[in-house]
């Protein structure tokens, strides 16, 4: 049973270690990018960074487990280089503010004293029948009654009404 097993084959990267760095790093920050860029909205609930890292991670571990490797250590270096990029992107965000502020972008306002702000709302593609969706969403029929709504960094919507209470929007689930 184990003698048809080729462990050196199995376990010795075939793949140069700088290749796997290099393919990692390429596909999660560029990765990173377009999902900030593009797909902020499209995001709430589960972070940009979580939600990458999960898809890479599975991804990655996928080719180890199913033979597109030849060997196990060149999923586990790629896995590897992910998780590395993943975390080094979280401590330099605490660290320094540029990166602080591509990776958790500050909220941008949409609603302010009952008035819609158009410009910002076509800058992040939403048109007045979702962001009213989202205030009768959380009890809202009119645009009065909202002092302040912002996007979240995270894609979510949090609104504060006249009275001075905050809402956001609910985790949404997926199916």
């Amino acid at each position: 049973m184990f003698d048809s097993v080729e462990w050196g084959k199995l376990l010795t990267p075939d793949t140069p270690i700088l290749e796997i760095f290099v393919r990692g790093t390429v596909m999660y920050l560029g990765l990173f990018l377009l999902l900030r860029v593009v797909l902020k909205r499209q995001s709430g609930g589960v972070g940009i960074t979580d939600l990458l890292l999960i898809v890479l991670l599975a991804d990655a571990a996928q080719n180890a487990m199913a033979g597109d490797y030849t060997s196990i250590t060149d999923g586990f270096l790629l896995v590897v280089v992910i998780v590395f990029w993943s975390y080094a992107l979280d401590w330099l965000g605490y660290h320094v503010s540029f990166i602080h502020h591509l990776v958790h972008p500050e909220p941008l306002l949409l609603v302010k004293d009952g008035k819609m702000l158009r410009r910002n709302m076509r800058q992040e593609l939403i048109t007045q029948e979702e962001l009213m969706s989202e205030l009768r969403g959380q009890g809202l029929d009119d645009i009065a009654q909202v002092k302040a709504a912002r996007m979240e960094g995270d894609g979510r919507i949090s609104i504060i009404k006249v009275d001075g209470e905050q809402h956001e929007q609910p985790e949404r689930k997926t199916t």
